[in-house]
């Protein structure tokens, strides 16, 4: 691992103003090396180094009472919102996630005080999956009848994304296709049988184009654009609910732990009315019907836009980073509200995504079989 180039371009896409106060949040057991490189970056950028806070390491100790846990990370969570108000940055690194307090602190922050303020986080590993402490791969997509990439490959990838990706280059992208969808339909479709169209209008488009500075904070952004990816590469929307029609197919997906072959779920007006599925349709049934019925709405929409976070990037092998490599598709279902959308409850799926769709926003096709055209 560069630590040093790391840090350098992490620091770079803050364009921290002199006197920005930086926080960084880790965890104990990863990414250590790169702390110090970051603390030196911050300073060597005019920031001030306020130093790191760690989060406990999960799994915690059997004989560690639960309630106890509970109760000591909502006192914990209400002393960080106070301490940190005035904090303009927050650096998370891999490990530390919403559920511990700092970093839920950090978020009501976000969404309440707004301001310059903003974190920027990259996913390494997916730390909402406990399993992510033992393989560091939960967050990669592993295609059918392929091996999960040794972690090495994939540090390998996603360094290369951070460092070298060209956010000016993306961020026109993105500003395009935004545009466009302003203006006209939007319809996905893919050869499993997704054929699904929607509309956005006024809503919020998430354009995580690597821009993490103040003056884009000072703009308005909107809770998940002051939530900086790095590396960058997806453009995220929530429809607006009542132009969402059609039906989406996943060829391969796991429902209520189980693996289900071309999960197809039909919207009309936004909302679920059919499911079925080639095979396990009763896993993707058992899923829905425990969801909150507000729930079982579509979610959002989004599309990669970042080359070296593609499929070519990891040998046609796994999915980088959630769905951010170019022409890649996610198609999510529950609640979007803090993408700006109407569908509540306490249930939502954003992982799901399609490698062969092709996007057309009215009459021009932006991707086609997974590939960018235009």
């Amino acid at each position: 691992m560069d630590w040093q180039a790391l840090a350098d371009a992490i620091v770079k896409r803050l364009s921290l103003e002199p006197g920005e106060e930086v926080v960084l949040v880790a965890h104990p057991e990863k990414f250590q090396a790169l702390i110090p490189h970051l603390r030196y970056a911050v300073m060597a950028a005019g920031g001030v180094d306020l130093g790191v806070i760690l989060v406990p390491a999960h799994p915690y100790p059997e004989s560690w009472d639960p309630e106890v846990v509970e109760a000591g990370f909502a006192a914990s969570r209400e002393r960080y919102i106070a301490m940190l108000e005035q904090v303009e940055v927050g650096i998370m690194l891999p490990g530390a996630n919403p559920a511990h307090p700092v970093y839920s602190a950090f978020q009501a922050l976000l969404m309440d005080k707004g301001g310059a303020r903003r974190t920027v986080h990259f996913h390494w590993t997916d730390p909402y999956s406990p399993s992510s402490d033992d393989t560091g791969l939960t967050g990669v997509t592993v295609l059918p009848g392929h091996p999960p990439p040794p972690l090495h490959v994939v540090d390998r990838v996603y360094q290369t994304a951070v460092v070298d990706s060209d956010d000016a280059a993306i961020a026109d992208y993105q500003a395009r296709f935004a545009a466009a969808m302003r203006n006209g339909t939007v319809r996905v479709t893919s050869p499993a049988g997704t054929d699904i169209s929607f509309r956005v209008g006024e809503r919020d488009i998430i354009q995580q184009n690597g821009d993490a500075s103040a003056k884009r904070m000072r703009r308005g952004a909107p809770f998940l654009d002051r939530e900086i990816e790095m590396p960058p590469g997806a453009v995220r929307v929530a429809p607006l609910e009542a132009t969402v029609s059609g039906v989406v197919v996943y060829p391969f997906s796991a429902w209520n732990g189980h693996t289900v072959i071309d999960a197809a779920i039909r919207y009309q007006g936004g909302r679920i009315v059919g499911t079925d599925a080639a095979q396990g349709l009763e896993h993707l049934r058992a899923e829905l019907e425990a969801a909150p019925e507000t729930a079982k709405a579509f979610r959002e929409f989004a599309l990669g836009f970042n080359p070296l976070l593609s499929l070519a990037a990891a040998n046609h092998a796994w999915i980088p980073y959630f769905g951010y490599g170019a022409g890649v598709v996610r198609l999510g279902i529950g609640n979007n509200n803090q993408l700006g959308g109407e569908v509540t409850g306490g249930y939502f799926r954003w992982r799901d995504l399609l490698i062969d769709a092709t996007v057309m926003v009215g009459d021009t096709v932006w991707v086609k079989d997974g590939n960018f055209v235009r």
